[in-house]
């Protein structure tokens, strides 16, 4: 068994089970000759507009880009502040700085690793821009408490949901709550691309537009340049790809959903704290993230085992080197320090089976028996 085959995310598999449609719209592509716009971008965008319940889906290059754009539609630039979490992917941050913007942290909940509604009116000053929430590891944030101070203070927000298309709160999907949701289509993503790709939602007529502008570099019109833009169109293979896969994403969530709540039997040991699930919330778990008090002994016995494994994410954006200049001295975010110095990701996704998971919680458990 310690040589058994485990994936921290078997994208082969799940490619040889539709292969034969994804096959089929590859090559519908490669026959139209038309790599760039082609039809299937509108109509991946159309269906995904429809799965989200949003007016607007506009396909670009990558979930990075789906955040900056998203900014630049709002012109966040020099001088203003966009209020968001420390404990989270660096494109978070890296969009905000690039844009010449001052990402502002606030402190995460320690049960569900999103910002903490309590701590987020605190952070807003007359400079604020918008707020970015980032829906971690596919469980949504609190965001009516999040949207009612945003109403307060007439500032829009942007929902982080890379790691949650689909999650849900209060019945809800996450992404068209706010004024704007940004998707990643990462290949790992519960709905992955065979590449780069990503969306940026909204219900804005006008916004969407601009979107749809910036993408193209800020023309509507071939040379015409109204505003400034960047290159970051959806490719019509991902959109015919990805489109093919929607089909499959809830049926793929409730796998995911049921790999996680057998890893929850199994892993008993009261020193292990497993994902918690709030009353409003449809977890989608792109991860199953544990905390563990002896996360290097953790670490060490599943890569004794072969088991694949990761630690999303071991150095918060407020202490990371690239970020120094707008980030916050040690013990700012205590609640974020923690998770990063606990948390632990065991493999999870749509073809693990019950004996692998067997196998990685015994594992797990025999490092907290050491």
């Amino acid at each position: 068994m310690s040589t058994m085959n485990i994936q921290m995310v078997d994208l082969t598999t799940q490619y040889k089970k539709i292969k034969p449609e994804i096959d089929e719209a590859i090559h519908r592509v490669l026959d139209s000759g038309h790599y760039i716009l082609g039809k299937e971008v509108g109509e991946f965008e159309a269906a995904a507009a429809k799965y989200l319940g949003t007016r607007h889906a506009i396909g670009c290059a990558s979930g990075t880009d789906a955040l900056q754009v998203a900014m630049m539609a709002l012109e966040i630039g020099p001088g203003d502040e966009v209020v968001t979490t420390p404990f989270t992917f660096v494109a978070t941050t890296e969009t905000i700085v690039l844009l010449g913007a001052k990402p502002i942290y606030v402190d995460i909940d320690p049960l569900t690793y999103n910002i903490d509604p309590a701590a987020l009116a605190a952070a807003i000053t007359p400079r604020t821009k918008a707020i970015l929430p980032v829906h971690l590891y596919g469980h949504p944030a609190d965001m009516d408490p999040i949207m009612e101070i945003a109403r307060r203070h007439a500032i829009p927000v942007i929902e982080d949901a890379a790691q949650a298309m689909g999650a849900e709160y209060k019945g809800r999907k996450v992404g068209g709550i706010g004024t704007f949701g940004c998707i990643s289509f990462f290949p790992s993503k519960n709905l992955g691309a065979f590449g780069d790709a990503g969306m940026v939602v909204t219900n804005d007529d006008r916004l969407a537009e601009k979107v749809r502008t910036i993408i193209m570099h800020g023309s509507r019109k071939r040379y015409f340049h109204e505003i400034l833009g960047v290159n970051s169109r959806l490719d019509t293979l991902q959109a015919a790809i990805l489109n093919v896969k929607l089909k499959y994403l809830d049926q793929w969530h409730e796998a995911r959903r049921t790999s996680a709540h057998f890893y929850n039997r199994l892993l008993k040991a009261k020193e292990i704290t497993i994902p918690f699930e709030a009353p409003y919330a449809r977890h989608i778990f792109h991860q199953y993230t544990l905390r563990v008090p002896n996360r290097d002994k953790v670490d060490e016995r599943l890569t004794q085992k072969k088991i694949p494994h990761a630690i999303y994410y071991p150095v918060p954006l407020h202490l990371q080197q690239a970020y120094l200049n707008v980030g916050r001295p040690t013990g700012s975010f205590p609640q974020t320090e923690r998770a990063a110095a606990d948390v632990i990701s065991l493999p999870i996704h749509t073809e693990l089976t019950e004996e692998q998971q067997r196998f990685i919680a015994h594992s797990v458990m025999e490092a907290m028996e050491k």
